[in-house]
């Protein structure tokens, strides 16, 4: 099919982003070990609720925080510190390790962080960055390893390993290594992975918080719970109003009797969303829009964002408000933003998982012990076959096909 989102992008081509290949994480909440593997480019996660798809969503939104100006020690006081962070009964650091490719002809880099708790605060244990030249025919090497705090980096654009290491000695325990020297002149791989990490959009978009009445002022992005919906409008309307007409063109023909939306600033310095329903002459408040609307309308800006983010996590429940006959073209548009950003979506839709592959799903569960288990449906026996013959996804997952992933059963647990 013609991709509409190819048409309405800028201009010039957007560059393939970074894209995150395997994720493992330890020790994190339910996910005491779990190791998601040639990630694609739109990856969406079904379960039952407390299968762990929001944990998976909050690991994420976990290390963007941590590279973030608050750093480590915000991201675990937020949620409770070791406390509730840790997997119960586990013993040992939380770990991270992210496998990425920089650019699509890039050998894999691989980044590992460990944290744990000392006297009460948070630690970085060990954190490493391993990385080799595309021509060279030899294992990754490490170009920044530091323990507590001391290490060293190798500096340059394309570090080789028997280059200088520098040694680096950083101010406090909780500092990650690849954040505070990727600021640094020099350090180029760190610094790339540093902004790789901090440009992640991790959305928890409200249809509630969509109906606000912001400060006016344009703003480029949306805020992760969409309260800037109007800002990001105005912004579009005076700097991308093609952009902003393909956004309205595609909301009055999912949603028909929509006639126009625009921002509009008030006397007291406020900022309004104005929607123009067809039929009458006056347009209403977005507040007083229906949440399907705005979930929408908050959903194509992300997906039409002129300077998207290259990794979009936390798409939740996209079904959520919508009339399912919306489902398989959102799931579509979903799919076409991969020219500009991975995403990761949560659904438990049978009709948004009609227009997926087998390989772009993960199915989660919880194991005998509570832990946070994940199956890729491609590889789930049967599946394959029944997809070649005709069957839908959505279809298999409402009969009980995965074998897993099931809310009647404890946990969601395949049965043995």
């Amino acid at each position: 099919m013609t991709s509409r989102i190819r048409k309405a992008r800028a201009i010039e081509p957007t560059p393939t982003p970074t894209r995150i290949e395997t994720v493992t994480i330890k020790n994190y909440r339910a996910l005491r070990f779990i190791e998601l593997k040639n990630l694609t480019p739109l990856t969406a996660l079904l379960g039952p609720n407390g299968s762990g798809k929001s944990t998976v969503f909050d690991v994420f939104s976990f290390l963007a925080e941590c590279f973030g100006a608050g750093g480590l020690r915000a991201a675990w006081e937020k949620r409770g510190r070791f406390r509730e962070l840790r997997t119960r009964g586990a013993e040992g650091p939380i770990v991270f390790e992210l496998t990425y490719r920089e650019a699509p002809g890039d050998s894999p880099a691989t980044y590992h962080l460990e944290i744990d708790e000392q006297g009460g605060a948070p630690v970085v244990v060990e954190e490493w960055l391993k990385w080799r030249r595309v021509a060279a025919n030899r294992a990754p090497y490490k170009i920044l390893n530091f323990k507590h705090g001391r290490g060293w980096v190798i500096s340059g654009e394309r570090p080789e390993k028997t280059d200088t290491k520098v040694q680096e000695s950083l101010d406090e325990p909780d500092l990650l290594a690849v954040s505070t020297l990727g600021r640094l002149k020099g350090n180029a791989r760190a610094a790339a992975l540093r902004r790789f990490v901090t440009s992640w959009y991790v959305s928890y978009l409200s249809a509630a918080d969509a109906r606000g009445q912001p400060d006016a002022g344009a703003q480029e992005h949306l805020s992760r719970t969409g309260d800037n919906l109007a800002n990001v409008i105005q912004f579009l309307k005076e700097r991308h109003p093609k952009t902003l007409d393909t956004i309205f063109t595609t909301l009055r023909r999912r949603v028909p009797q929509i006639d126009r939306l625009t921002s509009e600033e008030q006397r007291d310095g406020k900022l309004l969303l104005l929607v123009k329903d067809a039929p009458f002459k006056e347009p209403i408040l977005a507040r007083f829009a229906s949440d399907g609307t705005l979930k929408m309308l908050s959903y194509l800006v992300v997906l039409h964002d002129p300077a998207p983010a290259p990794f979009i996590i936390g798409i939740e429940e996209p079904e959520n408000y919508l009339h399912p006959r919306l489902l398989a073209e959102l799931s579509e548009e979903c799919r076409e933003a991969t020219d500009a950003s991975q995403l990761v979506v949560t659904t438990h839709s049978p009709f948004f998982l009609n227009a997926l592959r087998p390989n772009e799903v993960r199915v989660l569960y919880r194991d005998d012990e509570g832990y946070t288990q994940a199956k890729r449906t491609s590889e789930i026996h049967g599946v394959p076959e029944l997809i070649a013959a005709g069957a839908t996804l959505g279809s298999l997952w409402m009969e009980g096909r995965f074998g897993a992933g099931d809310p009647l059963v404890r946990g969601g647990k395949p049965a043995k």
